[in-house]
């Protein structure tokens, strides 16, 4: 396939120990690429490592919590010592929440920006003159609920709305350096993500996720992320239902909210 190639080039993937961040790793490496792996779960880390390496894949686990700048910028920069620089940086680490806005705690958001925005941003910013020296890539794992709005989830979806905005104004003043930014809009992906909600008073929510349609597969995600990236895309929206909500939302965005609330209005009344 014409387009960019990936063997032997460095790839970091941040929220790489489990879900569609270990599945993007594992197919960039299965196209020859180099792996840097950050993740918070240092013992998971070890697994995936592990597993790289008996595949034959080069790999570099490192532990890294992303709403911390200072691991960030240790991070990405142990990775440029180790690997020469960085080819494509996959920003995918995230958290959600799942509760209504009067009764969500402001301490939820911040967490939720920490996690979401300003990793992506710390993370962007450490390797960004590597990416520009490579003229490399950059992904950006958003959601549908970065470009419309979701009810109950007022926390996730400003996050995911202000990454959009970031990611698509850096792609305007660096695609002239060779860099491409590509966003990523999930639909329902079977992970982890839901089981680690948050709920109003910042404690794991106990309310199962409402959705719509059936969920697909990291590996499935993954192939389709990948085979964006060769051909660097500036928008990716994955799955049946979520490219049939992206273009609702924009070509008739009063119908979708009305539809959207009442699909996921009985998770609030819970």
């Amino acid at each position: 396939m014409a387009g960019r190639k990936f063997s032997n080039k460095v790839v970091v993937v941040t929220g790489a120990a489990s879900g569609i961040g270990l599945a993007v790793a594992e197919r960039f490496a299965r196209a020859g690429a180099t792996c840097a792996l950050l993740d918070m779960d240092e013992a998971r880390l070890k697994q995936c490592e592990g597993q790289f390496r008996r595949a034959g894949h080069r790999v570099m686990g490192l532990r890294c919590d992303v709403t911390r700048r200072a691991d960030c910028e240790a991070a990405i920069q142990t990775v440029i010592d180790g690997f020469g620089g960085i080819d494509v940086l996959f920003n995918n680490a995230g958290i959600t929440q799942r509760s209504a806005f009067t009764e969500t705690r402001i301490e939820v958001y911040e967490r939720v920006m920490a996690v979401n925005f300003f990793g992506a941003l710390y993370c962007t910013k450490a390797a960004i003159h590597s990416l520009i020296q490579r003229r490399g890539l950059i992904i950006s794992n958003e959601s549908i609920a970065g470009v419309a709005p979701l009810l109950g989830r007022t926390g996730y979806a400003a996050s995911k709305h202000a990454m959009h905005g970031l990611f698509t104004s850096l792609r305007s003043e660096i695609r002239d350096h060779g860099v491409h930014v590509m966003v990523v809009c999930p639909g329902f992906i079977k992970t982890h993500l839901q089981d680690r909600a948050l709920g109003g008073d910042g404690t794991v929510t106990q309310y199962p996720q409402s959705r719509v349609g059936r969920q697909d597969t990291p590996e499935r995600a993954a192939e389709a992320i990948f085979r964006g990236a060769q051909k660097e895309k500036d928008l990716l929206v994955l799955t049946t239902v979520g490219k049939i909500a992206y273009w609702i939302s924009r070509l008739a965005p009063g119908f979708y909210e009305r539809r959207m609330a009442s699909r996921f209005k009985a998770e609030l009344e819970r």
